[in-house]
């Protein structure tokens, strides 16, 4: 049975976890120009490192994420751990753009595994679905830290003469100490479902979620939020390359503006649903993230060099809230399977989004034109964000999922203990 001391070690060891697959999965944006420049290719050709791994983690995570559920939490975090470290740990032995294509998607997939089961775990640790979202911006605020770290990796090694590719190497290592420390570490008791009322574990049950009113709408808002986030750091350098102007310095260094203020919100946003309802949260840092993206629209490269990283401090809250609270509305034992669902309509989106900005800039001829169709999504966010503050549909579901999810076993007995 996990102890309050077992379930502070599983904290930190999903923020660690999370630290470790953004240092490569937020630092391809800065080796797909030096691998287009090794192999000869296209900017196309090159993106493939971006899709490779988001698709192998949609894949896992919609095909595979009921193992969390199946299986348990610790065996699905260690499959996926391990599926991950020996990808990344590959890389020390190649130098072929398709081996290395081969591994990044192999590597996805492990992340899918391992996020899946890590997602659900922090619905199983946490004591409320409030506490849950606090968690899960704590976690994505570790996320954020390793989203900044993988990239300062990558120029340490190239202005060391190495290659990019060991950055790969340093996190497969730091992936098997999480694969030892997850080994022997206790988790919770696996959630109890009623036979009577528990689904079946399986791709179709999965699937079957999608058509939940719940799932979808808050896998539409996943959807929505993520390609407003990718304009910031797929696009935004490519608008603003060449500015001159005033603020030239925060241009230069505007994608890592938006990192560092995108993971120093989310720690703040921990602290900012513990005094605000969740709601208010949303339709405040929507609206916040929109006149960000209205001011880089309606000016000039130079408030766009402002405004988009200043996006980041808005941003920071939305995905961990949206994805916390879709998980909360499902019952732990399904935890698994909603997680993998709404991680794989972020995958989507971080794949489509990008392409249809592009497809965009490229028939007008102007990267600017990236910025409208993010614009337009973070208006729909928010106007979604707004309908939620005050219409509520969650309320009666997540109340329902607090009275009878998020009393641990633990909690039970002492509940039964006769006063001391």
């Amino acid at each position: 049975m996990a102890t309050p001391a077992d379930r502070r070690l599983l904290r930190i060891l999903t923020y660690l976890m999370f630290a470790m697959f953004a240092m490569t999965t937020d630092s391809v944006g800065v080796i797909i120009p030096h691998a287009i420049e090794r192999y000869s290719l296209g900017m196309t050709a090159g993106g493939a490192f971006q899709y490779a791994t988001m698709g192998g983690i949609a894949l896992a995570a919609l095909g595979l994420g009921f193992m969390a559920d199946r299986l348990g939490r610790k065996a699905t975090i260690i499959v996926g751990l391990v599926l991950f470290g020996a990808s990344s740990a590959l890389f020390a032995v190649g130098e072929e753009f398709l081996f290395f294509v081969g591994l990044l998607f192999v590597g996805g997939l492990g992340i899918g595994v391992f996020k899946s089961g890590a997602l659900a775990l922090i619905g199983d640790i946490s004591g409320s679905t409030r506490e849950h979202s606090a968690t899960m911006n704590t976690v994505e605020g570790f996320f954020g830290v390793g989203a900044i770290l993988g990239p300062a990796i990558v120029a340490w090694l190239l202005q060391s003469g190495a290659d990019w590719k060991w950055l790969y190497v340093v996190a497969a290592a730091l992936c098997g100490g999480l694969v030892l420390a997850s080994s022997l570490a206790r988790y919770p008791a696996r959630p109890v479902v009623p036979a009577a009322t528990r689904p079946p574990s399986s791709l179709g049950q999965t699937l079957a979620l999608a058509r939940d009113p719940h799932a979808l709408g808050f896998g539409l808002a996943l959807m929505l939020y993520v390609a407003a986030e990718a304009a910031v750091y797929v696009w935004a350098p490519t608008y603003l390359a060449g500015y001159e102007g005033q603020w030239a310095w925060f241009a230069v260094y505007a994608v890592s503006i938006f990192f560092v203020l995108r993971a120093a919100g989310r720690f703040l946003g921990a602290w900012l649903l513990s005094r605000l309802s969740w709601q208010a949260v949303l339709a405040i840092c929507s609206g916040g993230m929109f006149v960000c993206f209205a001011v880089a629209v309606l000016g000039d490269r130079g408030a766009a060099a402002l405004a988009l990283p200043a996006s980041g401090l808005f941003m920071s809250v939305l995905y961990p809230t949206i994805n916390s609270k879709g998980i909360s509305c499902f019952d732990k034992g399904r935890h698994g399977q909603i997680a993998g669902l709404l991680l794989f309509f972020t995958c989507v989106s971080a794949v489509l989004a990008p392409l249809a900005m592009g497809l965009l800039g490229d028939a007008f001829n102007d990267p600017k034109y990236s910025l409208y169709l993010a614009s337009g999504c973070a208006l729909v966010l928010t106007a979604l964000a707004i309908w939620n503050a005050i219409a509520d549909p969650t309320r009666a579901r997540l109340s329902r999922r607090d009275a009878e999810d998020y009393v641990t076993p633990e909690d039970a007995a002492a509940s039964l203990a006769p006063p001391a």
